[in-house]
């Protein structure tokens, strides 16, 4: 684990006042569980840390975010997903990372009695490049790699997703033109985003054009744009607007039955 630096000053980059951590060169996918610390609410949410699939971002976007959910009775379950990856396309597609999400998901849904879990109440959530993830998990279930065990009978299609500052949907330098290999249908599920305004890493308009994709699909979704937040914020608390986000996450999740009174 390394703490993040900025790369022209060396120093230790600070979000909310603390650092925070990644970890590189995943050559084998895990999946880790915790459990609620609360009443069970038999949901569970499949955190895709990010990392622009060359690092993982496993505290800010990843441990914390645990923490956060089981306090609300909902079972995490933390993607460790294989990077750095040979990018794919003009969009720079990370294959290795979709085929992790996929199988994290039938694994989790396989087992969701077991796990004591509802196989109906199973999410996703992804920051940055790992919103991107939660995006392709929404939009791409039906394309699946080649079958391992029994586990990849059971779909990995998401019941819902939760999506924060993707990127790899529209690049300033192509004017903003929407991805095409990111078709939402009517099976997408419900979505609820999360962006800043001044996000100069990945601009607003990824999730601006992905919402509008939700909206033509007749797909539920929410979409919260705050003034001030920059990149990879994750849920600390900076002094900025978009650090508000959890509280709307959960009142979002209360009205889907996911989350209790």
């Amino acid at each position: 684990m390394h703490h993040a630096v900025d790369p022209d000053t060396k120093a230790v980059k600070l979000i909310g006042g603390k650092p925070y951590s990644y970890i590189e060169n995943v050559t084998q996918p895990t999946i880790t569980i915790y459990a609620p610390t609360t009443r069970n609410t038999g949901a569970a949410i499949i955190v895709y840390p990010g990392g622009g699939f060359n690092v993982l971002a496993m505290d800010i976007e990843g441990t914390e975010v645990c923490d956060w959910l089981t306090s609300n009775g909902v079972a995490c379950v933390l993607l460790k997903y294989r990077v750095p990856c040979q990018h794919v396309g003009a969009y720079r597609e990370c294959p290795q990372a979709h085929q992790d999400a996929q199988r994290a998901m039938s694994i989790v849904r396989s087992r969701a009695r077991e796990w004591k879990l509802d196989p109906h109440k199973i999410g996703v959530m992804g920051f940055s490049a790992g919103a991107h993830m939660a995006i392709m998990s929404s939009t791409r279930f039906d394309r699946r790699y080649a079958a391992v065990d029994a586990a990849d009978s059971v779909s990995s299609r998401p019941d819902f997703a939760l999506v924060l500052y993707p990127g790899r949907m529209a690049y300033r330098h192509t004017n903003f033109a929407p991805n095409p290999d990111i078709r939402v249908t009517a099976r997408t599920p419900p979505t609820f985003l999360v962006h800043a305004y001044d996000d100069d890493v990945n601009p607003v308009e990824n999730s601006l054009l992905y919402s509008a994709a939700l909206r033509k699909a007749g797909v539920p979704a929410e979409i919260h744009v705050y003034a001030k937040g920059g990149h990879a914020f994750g849920l600390r608390q900076t002094g900025v607007s978009a650090s508000g986000w959890p509280q709307l996450a959960e009142a979002w999740l209360k009205s889907l039955g996911v989350l209790g009174d």
